[in-house]
């Protein structure tokens, strides 16, 4: 049985795990296209797609790449994980101090799920479509802005205490080792 996990491993280049987890995806990911065929409206569908895919391709992942690089070039020191500096003053050196996680990460991910949030319900947060949001269900749009504020807030106030956690552990870290 190793042998054949091993033989696997070479040949397919990871884990039997990992190929389980791509074959159920894919399953998935085909169940879903037949429901949509089934159901009828696929030519909305493919076009909502398309649409989705040129739209995230050419304008929203251009600016997300110019976000985060500009994230890490205004934060040089934190972004690549170096704490302090050599004592030489060089950039990107590690020196006998402690080294914190990259600060990006902790950036990255608070920030792209808002946006996410923002580009789901982005018509009822900017009251775009209020009148049409209140004919439907009765209930004002106005509480959406408010409250996706509130949740971006609490993940970067989360994302914060889980970056002091991961620089309390690094201290402890390099306590032990030096």
């Amino acid at each position: 049985m190793r042998a054949a996990g091993r033989w696997l491993r070479r040949w397919y280049g990871a884990s039997p795990l990992h190929l389980l987890a791509l074959l159920a995806a894919l399953a998935l990911g085909g169940y879903a296209a037949a429901a949509v065929v089934a159901a009828g409206p696929w030519r909305g569908f493919a076009v909502w797609f398309a649409v989705a895919i040129v739209g995230h391709d050419l304008l929203l992942f251009p600016l997300y790449s110019l976000a985060d690089l500009s994230a890490r070039r205004l934060l040089p020191g934190w972004a690549g994980g170096i704490r302090e500096r050599s004592r030489a003053g060089g950039k990107g050196v590690q020196t006998a101090g402690r080294v914190a996680p990259p600060v990006v990460n902790y950036l990255r991910v608070p920030a792209a799920f808002s946006l996410l949030v923002l580009i789901v319900w982005f018509p009822l947060i900017l009251g775009l479509s209020a009148g049409t949001y209140h004919r439907a269900s009765g209930l004002s749009a106005s509480p959406y802005l408010g409250r996706w504020l509130a949740l971006t807030g609490a993940m970067f106030a989360g994302s914060a205490a889980c970056y002091a956690w991961a620089l309390r552990r690094a201290g402890r870290r390099a306590g032990r080792a030096g």
